[in-house]
């Protein structure tokens, strides 16, 4: 299935009942993945007001959280975003990461995303691909287990999940991850698998 067939599928994937429900299949968590090629970044955010209609005009109340909006609101809200540019700029996103790493733990975003995901029926995580590497994927997923534990999450997510593994641009392995489900998954392989 294409791309564009899979984002024409997505606001009926989004509304179906047992989603909503926040249970997965066997009444396991109810985390979803939508994976697409990383390069097709802009066609996935620029199709998101469409679905985000769609939803609404079902009634259907959704938190979208955009992992590196959040980044970049903590450390304005702390005063500390000029100097993790010069931070960045001088020494490099590793040094950068080191510095932030307790600001931007995964339970600190955990939280966070809990917090804005109040009174919502379903959560869309985007920007995961932006956020890295300050942010890793399958951490924040692994921390919001424990507070969203009915909540349905789904993490749009530019590269592939095979149901075991995150693979961030389809180049980046993270750890292991198999507590989600893909999110209308496409009949031929990702070419980014």
């Amino acid at each position: 299935m294409s791309l564009e067939s899979r984002l024409k599928a997505l606001p009926a994937a989004l509304m179906d009942s047992r989603l909503l429900a926040g249970r997965g299949l066997g009444n396991e968590i109810g985390f979803y993945i939508f994976d697409y090629p990383a390069d097709r970044e802009p066609d996935v955010q620029r199709s998101l007001p469409k679905v985000l209609a769609e939803l609404r005009a079902a009634g259907i109340l959704v938190a979208v959280i955009d992992l590196y909006q959040m980044i970049l609101g903590a450390l304005e809200a702390r005063g500390f975003l000029d100097q993790a540019v010069s931070l960045e700029a001088a020494k490099g996103p590793e040094a950068l990461r080191s510095a932030l790493k307790p600001l931007l733990s995964p339970d600190r975003l955990a939280g966070a995303i809990a917090t804005q995901a109040q009174g919502a029926a379903l959560v869309l995580l985007t920007h995961v691909g932006a956020a890295y590497p300050l942010v890793r994927s399958h951490s924040v997923l692994n921390n919001l287990h424990e507070r969203l534990d009915t909540l349905p999450v789904v993490m749009l997510f530019p590269g592939r999940y095979d149901g075991q593994e995150l693979n961030l641009f389809g180049r980046l392995k993270d750890d292991n991850y198999y507590r989600a489900f893909r999110l209308v998954p496409d009949a031929e392989p990702n070419p980014e698998s």
